[in-house]
């Protein structure tokens, strides 16, 4: 079984500079490399799924112009389904992507463009693909209103919601009982509780607070030092993958959430789903790019195994 992950959330094309340093404002520094892929929080996520063995849908909205039209190849190339609204007169998102030549760290600046001028009925026109699924899957990228149509309709149809609240935002306390897996990071956690994550005992206390507003359970991703899966049940702290040096971190939280949402669709556990996602990014972060960086289900096996093995 493969199973069915629907994505809703938006393209934008990353124009990603690598640099020793981000300069200051008035400055100009020469940067060491420039590469443009297929980038989105959604769009990255839905690539990540797809190479993970899920069958995906991704919903979301496109200018007519060059920039959707290598959303569109992307797509194709991936076995994606796509179900994206072309507008007329408004261009297709992009995203500036500054990369620490030195540490692959990163800092980002998204224009969401024509998914940002999404709306509920988008998320509508899509009920009968969100009710076949196992796994729904959104962000906050595009609008909070669109974001939280797809949870509803999901909730509707009984079908299993993981939502990554980025980029940090305030949000209405109603929205996390529509949510059965919520995936921050560091960053966002600490925007959405007001605790600063500095390590996993802070996490569990973030996590907490999300899990009184109503959130099923919260898997906080801590880079380097693993992802923490904390419910009710249960709190584990899942250890990273070093699968070779750390070349572009941009990409691994959404590789997270897309194997995660895979793994969950084809059905494992939240603990085992937890240990792919984290698999999955750890081999991310050894490549350039976002949405070209995501691994195949084979190579994520392929980590799995060698780390059951040598703690036999």
């Amino acid at each position: 079984m493969s199973g069915r992950v629907v994505i809703l959330g938006i393209y934008v094309t990353d124009l990603a500079f690598r640099a020793p340093r981000m300069p200051v404002l008035g400055e100009t520094i020469a940067g060491s490399a420039f590469k443009m892929g297929p980038g989105g929080k959604g769009s990255n996520q839905a690539v990540a799924a797809a190479r993970a063995g899920a069958d995906v849908v991704f919903c979301t909205r496109l200018g007519n112009d060059a920039f959707g039209e290598i959303a569109r190849k992307t797509w194709a190339a991936e076995g994606i389904t796509a179900r994206a609204t072309v507008v007329d007169g408004t261009a297709t998102g992009a995203a500036h992507i500054f990369v620490d030549e030195t540490t692959g760290k990163n800092a980002i600046i998204v224009a969401a463009g024509a998914a940002g001028t999404m709306e509920p009925a988008d998320v509508d026109a899509i009920e009968a693909d969100i009710a076949a699924a196992q796994v729904f899957v959104t962000q906050l990228e595009q609008p909070l209103a669109v974001a939280r149509r797809g949870l509803e309709l999901a909730r509707r149809h009984g079908v299993r919601t993981v939502f990554n609240p980025a980029p940090a935002m305030p949000l209405p306390d109603d929205i996390f009982p529509l949510c059965d897996y919520v995936t921050p990071n560091e960053t966002e956690a600490a925007a959405l509780t007001g605790i600063e994550i500095r390590n996993a005992d802070d996490a569990r206390r973030a996590a907490d607070v999300l899990l009184d507003k109503g959130a099923g359970a919260v898997i906080v991703t801590l880079g380097e030092a693993g992802a923490l899966l904390h419910s009710r049940e249960q709190s584990l702290l899942l250890p990273a993958f070093e699968c070779g040096p750390v070349v572009e971190t941009a990409g691994a939280g959404d590789g997270f959430t897309g194997g995660f949402a895979a793994a969950l669709a084809r059905g494992e556990g939240a603990v085992a789903a937890t240990r792919f996602g984290c698999a999955l990014a750890g081999i991310s972060v050894t490549r350039p790019g976002t949405a070209p960086s995501m691994p195949t289900r084979r190579e994520v096996d392929e980590v799995l195994g060698r780390m059951a093995a040598a703690a036999r």
